[in-house]
């Protein structure tokens, strides 16, 4: 008891910077204080009892044959439980070392997974621990879960292939949380990335679960990996229109896109007389904008668009009307 309390003060004590980064971790590592006191205090009583020819305590032979069991079996499920708890700290460690004190959606996937991975080692290897304690033969335990295992592995294969397509997305990363992306006939925004499979919310607000296997042999199409965003707008000028004045027109536009603050690659933007037609003069553009923002980009689109349209007022230039007919 007087172990698991001082444990309990100490620990939290030990990791203050990263406890102050989360109430999560703050609560994991007062949980993981009270098991790992628990630990102490049982390894210390089996110090006490280890010697049998000069007890500390005389007590009955019952007990005396009982309690080392007791308390090695208590100090071994406490170590369990403290890394177990002790797994509730790894997004809040993650975030102490991060520069930006801020967890993007790749850092948040690589945390998921490393948070199921490390539970599920914890459990196995801890009940292996917990069979040797309690005096089961380990070595044909251990003949016994090959054979299973191997029944398992052979029923389970697909299991196992979502796991290993999960472990392709955390190591390749062609997405990561919060992307958009295509994969095969599936759209929609990246939401959780886990061992089996991988939440993707569409365009309906629907949520489409996509085993991981597929990930491995499927082309993965990804929106949020662009380095910009192309826009090819086409203005099409009444056919009697002045040749000077839709030069000017067409200087007017480049200008703007040199000028404006979300463009880029501006040497490889242009607004040129593209094509002629009967009725139409056709006026092709080409703007990159560096934008990352679907609502930013439509609104300066949209900005970009009325600009266009004072531009062709103030060069007397009329845009074409499909119900007029030219003689």
């Amino acid at each position: 008891v007087i172990s698991r309390k001082i444990a309990e003060k100490i620990l939290p004590r030990i990791f203050k910077a990263i406890e102050m980064g989360s109430e999560v971790a703050s609560k994991a590592l007062k949980n993981s204080g009270r098991a790992l006191g628990v630990a102490i205090g049982s390894g210390i009583g089996l110090m006490l009892l280890d010697d049998l020819d000069n007890p500390v305590v005389i007590m009955p032979d019952l007990i005396e044959s009982w309690l080392p069991n007791l308390l090695e079996l208590s100090m071994v499920i406490a170590l369990i439980l403290t890394a177990f708890r002790f797994v509730g700290i790894i997004p809040s460690f993650v975030l102490w070392l991060d520069d930006d004190g801020e967890l993007d959606g790749s850092q948040k996937t690589v945390v998921s997974a490393a948070e199921s991975v490390v539970r599920f080692v914890i459990v196995i290897l801890g009940s292996v621990v917990v069979a040797g304690t309690l005096g089961f033969d380990l070595s044909t335990l251990i003949a016994g879960l090959g054979i299973t295992g191997l029944a398992i592995a052979l029923a389970a294969k697909d299991t196992l292939s979502n796991i290993f397509g999960a472990t392709t997305v955390l190591l390749d990363r062609p997405f990561k949380v919060g992307d958009w992306v295509i994969i095969d006939s599936v759209e929609g925004e990246v939401m959780e990335i886990g061992l089996r499979t991988t939440l993707i919310r569409s365009s309906l607000d629907t949520v489409i679960t996509m085993p991981n296997a597929n990930l491995t042999s499927t082309p993965v199409e990804n929106w949020g990996k662009r380095r910009f965003r192309r826009w090819q707008p086409e203005f099409k000028l009444d056919i009697n229109s002045d040749p000077n004045l839709i030069k000017t027109f067409c200087a007017g536009i480049i200008s703007m896109i040199e000028k404006h603050d979300l463009t880029m690659k501006k040497d490889s933007s242009f607004a040129r007389v593209s094509s002629l037609g009967p009725d139409a003069i056709v006026i092709g553009c080409n703007v990159y904008w560096d934008i990352s923002n679907g609502n930013v980009e439509k609104e300066a689109r949209e900005n970009f668009l009325l600009s266009v349209m004072s531009l062709a007022k103030d060069n007397k230039l009329e845009f074409h009307d499909p119900r007029k007919r030219h003689n």
